[in-house]
């Protein structure tokens, strides 16, 4: 499973969307809500939303920053003049948040919900081990501390019946007994939606009790990614930004796209461009150890990449992966002349068919080796599995063929064994 953030903006278009559809009860109610960047219409998005004009509004960055109301980047309470002034101000605008610096580029605005903050709640879904677990807590908002140690919880194993479960007992005996039921509600649907969607977290702080129905206030969540085929026709058509203060390459939104049509695991993660070190790895384990192998023997700096293609991907899908790692890999001489090292690596495939993968790897290296020599790279191939034989044969051979220096090897040699070899040359 790979958990990924989403935009609050996303998660609550996810609620507003499909909630009623695993609800019995009028216990939620949507708060509208648009979301703006530097090339958003204003004209248009006050047709499509004319409440935006007769509303008092909240307005925020929707960048996964957390504890925004800390950092005075949440405005509360105004009309819609007053927020498309507060947003062009920190539009584009760099900012510290956390120890954190990134640029401000897209705000959520929704409208300004007045209610009673002794009514304010937290509630947060998580996937653990034995299933999924629910934690509550009577008081909500940005003080409410360590909610690992405050909250009251309970773990929805894997075949439980959310409904079946006596959550007043459990999570939330210190609130008043009129407002049990109403939320109990809310959580027993938000949970179905949180397993339909394919939701590995979900947090809301704070839930607010308003005229006996629910409003999520701040709403953050993540995704399992590989659980589009089954979830993500919930999903309303979102995409996964990246972390507050990085933005994508063109290379990483290229994988991401191959990876999301796929149901191989493609993941790509560029760390520093002008690195030596280069990896493409199958497996996200192997390339766990990959990595952490190359900062362990004091090279962490020079890694360039993290990544892994995983799930039997195709012929062409290997190819497309690992096009993307070579062509950013040999785009430029590394600064001061040195060779610039690829490992090709995994552990021992248990279904993935080695000799069908190394095919686009094949592809690729052919079709880049005039960069590989012009940036002088050293090649060093690990792997076992399903055909390996073949699949080593076939790379020692295109070594030999292209004239590039090439190390082959197969589970005979350990994984962090292949990396100390081509670093300590």
């Amino acid at each position: 499973m790979a958990s990924r953030s989403i935009r609050e903006y996303d998660g609550k278009k996810i609620l507003d969307l499909h909630f009623r559809e695993f609800s019995t009860t009028d216990c939620f109610v949507a708060n509208p809500c648009v979301q703006l960047s530097a090339a958003t219409d204003l004209d248009a998005v006050v047709a499509e939303h004319p409440w935006l004009l007769n509303s008092k509004l909240v307005a925020k960055p929707d960048q996964l920053i957390k504890r925004r109301g800390n950092s005075n980047l949440v405005l509360l309470n105004a009309g819609w003049d007053e927020v498309v002034r507060w947003v062009f101000e920190h539009m584009n605008k760099s900012v510290a948040v956390d120890g954190i610096t990134g640029i401000l580029d897209t705000f959520i605005v929704e409208c300004f919900v007045p209610h009673e903050v002794k009514y304010e709640y937290y509630l947060a879904i998580r996937s653990v081990r034995e299933g999924d677990e629910i934690l509550f807590f009577r008081q909500g908002g940005v003080e409410i501390g360590d909610v690992d140690s405050i909250s009251e919880k309970i773990v929805v194993k894997v075949f439980d019946d959310i409904d079946a479960l006596d959550l007043d007992s459990k999570l939330l005996k210190d609130i008043g007994v009129e407002r049990r039921p109403v939320i109990a509600s809310f959580i027993k649907s938000l949970y179905k939606l949180y397993v339909a969607a394919g939701f590995s977290y979900a947090e809301i702080n704070p839930l607010a009790f308003v005229d006996g129905r629910i409003v999520v206030l701040d709403f953050a969540a993540k995704l399992d990614d590989t659980a589009e085929f089954e979830g993500g026709k919930l999903w309303a058509g979102l995409t996964f930004p990246p972390p507050f203060g990085r933005l994508s390459t063109n290379e990483e939104r290229h994988i991401n796209h191959l990876d999301a049509q796929s149901g191989a695991s493609l993941k790509f993660t560029v760390l520093n461009p002008q690195g030596r070190v280069w990896t493409m790895v199958a497996g996200g384990g192997a390339s766990v150890i990959f990595a952490d192998t190359v900062v362990d023997l004091g090279y962490g700096e020079e890694l360039a990449n993290y990544g892994e293609y995983s799930g039997n991907p195709t012929d062409e899908e290997t190819y497309d992966y690992a096009r993307t790692v070579i062509g950013l890999m040999t785009q430029e001489l590394d600064p001061k002349g040195r060779e610039k090292i690829l490992l090709i690596g995994g552990g021992i495939a248990n279904f993935t068919d080695v000799a069908k993968t190394f095919n686009g790897i094949c592809r690729a290296i052919k079709e880049y080796s005039e960069a590989l020599k012009r940036v002088k790279a050293k090649i060093y191939v690990r792997r076992g599995g399903p055909n390996y034989v073949e699949g080593l044969s076939k790379m020692q051979q295109l070594g030999l063929e292209l004239g590039l220096p090439m190390e082959v090897y197969g589970p005979e040699l350990h994984m962090t064994k292949i990396v100390s070899k081509a670093l300590t040359v």
